[in-house]
């Protein structure tokens, strides 16, 4: 899929959140900050119900959309009973409560200790084991970035297609290529309550790329928060403009 970018100047903030609108929201560094490790971060108290007044304003259609995994999510979203999806994708759980998860490929099993062997012998780095994917995280070690790009290419090199080299933000990931945030907000459109409607996606990182494609080829609205080079159509600056711009939606 493809879709137009443009200059950071160049690109303005989105327009007012429509009824008829679907939303689809990536979670760190867009609904949450960022934090040194994904087991450190501060989810807001108000932000399941954030989430439940947008998809009463929305008849349902809102999902949030994330490459942690599907239950760790919901966990941190509870009482949110709404779509998600999970390891990019790779996991979906729908308005009415089904879950969908996709086959894990047994090559990840030999893959995974090589990750674990590797993270043990570079302090900082940590290995996040998602169930369907496998990410290193290097914030802590910010040196390591190269080491663990390299590994992670090779990898996927050698998995004969069955997986993907993934970069995000001080994070390098081997996803199964049936994953992608773009596939899953276009599959959660063929569903209800999201059939019909033009979808709006906000996300902050590289992983959130093809999501942005696939909207933009829909016609839809789609939203980089922060700085840097982008398919997004329009910008938000903070994780505070998000939840500023979602607040204006609700007051329409």
């Amino acid at each position: 899929m493809s879709g137009g970018g443009g200059a950071l100047k160049r690109r303005t903030e989105p327009p007012p959140l429509r009824r008829d609108q679907a939303l689809f929201l990536d979670f760190d560094g867009t609904l949450v900050e960022i934090a040194p490790a994904p087991s450190l971060v501060r989810v807001p108290a108000e932000l399941p119900q954030l989430l439940g007044e947008l998809a009463d304003r929305l008849g349902g259609a809102v999902a949030v959309v994330s490459g942690r995994p599907l239950d760790e999510l919901a966990r941190m979203i509870d009482p949110f009973a709404g779509a998600v999806a999970g390891q990019h994708g790779l996991e979906r759980r729908y308005c009415d409560g089904g879950v969908t998860r996709c086959p894990v490929s047994p090559k990840l099993a030999e893959i995974r200790p090589v990750l674990a062997k590797f993270a043990a012998r570079c302090d900082g780095v940590v290995l996040e084991d998602k169930g369907g994917s496998l990410a290193l995280h290097y914030r802590k070690a910010p040196t390591a970035r190269a080491s663990c790009g390299t590994l992670i290419r090779r990898l996927a090199l050698e998995s004969d297609g069955a997986f993907e080299a993934l970069d995000g933000k001080m994070v390098t990931e081997l996803r199964p290529r049936s994953g992608g945030k773009g596939r899953a907000i276009v599959e959660f459109l063929a569903d209800t309550p999201f059939r019909g409607r033009l979808p709006v996606f906000i996300g902050d990182d590289t992983t959130d790329e093809d999501g942005f494609a696939a909207v933009n080829q829909l016609g839809g609205v789609s939203v980089h928060v922060g700085g840097g080079t982008t398919l997004a159509r329009h910008n938000l600056a903070t994780v505070g403009d998000v939840w500023a711009w979602l607040a204006r939606g609700l007051a329409q």
